[in-house]
């Protein structure tokens, strides 16, 4: 019960800020509109408006405060605006409607999900290869650090117009990106891992007359789940995150990026508001899924997290 009136405290108080965010944010358009509309406002020009700071537009015109939590196209919208938002374009849309969030956040999923299959599993190999040969830790390792140095942004263009020359299209430029964001950190995690057992663990199958392959199976490997199940949460997120940046060079039309897109083009930042917060509902959705398969299997392995 205390932990939940934290969080509920913490989530009333982000909400306040939020909304008092809105005021300043908001105000100039809400004077322009006003001004419009026929009503008088201060100061009366536009220009004069444009010149004077948010602050002292409030304190001058604080008739004007309510309309900036119920502007059509905000510069920040309000929350219950997102929400609104939020629920119309998920409980009341149908799934196969290209208004629906539900739908966009369907095809993002598919290469978020590939991505982090094909990150994962290049991740792992490159682990297990580095933990056991000298020559891949000195070079590969420091090839893998440098290679997440460079901009996703920048990289996701490139990505796709070489992809794009060769006739690879759809889900696969995507599910690369989600790939390249994803694997590093089960790299590093799975190193850590595979790492843990200390030197009396080793030598004592050393003792057993264990060969390496029954070491790594036997040690290394359930010694290693805790630390990879933890790279995994971050690999999904940052999975999820590439799939997002690889719809928006491509000038998608479904996905959670194509959403954000459109919003940006046509100046409806609720949509856009909508659509982040869509992103990080199914980035905690996926990441409690692989919690509760962390849960199960470590248990099923007598692995103590």
């Amino acid at each position: 019960m205390k932990s939940l009136i934290a969080v509920l405290t913490v989530l009333a108080a982000i909400i306040a800020l939020w909304y008092a965010a809105c005021v300043p944010m908001n105000i100039k358009g809400v004077l322009d509109q006003a001004e419009r509309a026929g009503a008088e406002v201060t100061p009366a020009t536009a220009k004069a408006r444009r010149d004077m700071s948010e602050i002292g537009l409030v304190a001058k015109n604080t008739f004007a405060i309510n309309e900036t939590w119920v502007q059509d196209r905000p510069r920040l919208p309000a929350p219950h605006q997102v929400a609104v938002e939020l629920w119309e374009t998920t409980v009341e849309k149908k799934i196969t409607s290209k208004r629906s969030l539900i739908y966009h956040a369907q095809v993002t999923l598919s290469a978020t999900l590939l991505g982090f299959a094909i990150g994962t599993g290049l991740g792992i190999l490159l682990a297990v290869g580095i933990v056991h040969s000298r020559v891949m830790d000195m070079s590969v390792m420091p090839w893998a650090i440098v290679s997440q140095t460079i901009p996703i942004i920048a990289l996701a263009p490139m990505i796709i117009v070489v992809l794009y020359s060769i006739g690879v299209q759809g889900i696969i430029p995507k599910a690369v990106i989600s790939a390249y964001l994803s694997f590093f950190p089960v790299v590093v995690g799975m190193v850590k891992g595979l790492r843990a057992p200390d030197a009396m663990q080793l030598d004592l199958l050393k003792t057993y007359n264990a060969n390496t392959n029954q070491g790594f199976w036997k040690l290394r490997l359930p010694s290693s789940m805790p630390y990879l199940f933890a790279s995994l949460k971050i690999g999904i997120a940052a999975s999820l995150v590439g799939a997002i940046v690889g719809e928006l060079p491509t000038g998608a039309v479904a996905g959670l990026g194509a959403r954000l897109l459109a919003g940006s083009y046509y100046g409806q930042t609720v949509q856009i508001w909508s659509a982040l917060f869509a992103a990080a509902i199914l980035a905690a959705a996926l990441v409690a899924l692989l919690g509760l398969i962390e849960k199960l299997v470590l248990n099923r392995m007598g692995v103590r997290a």
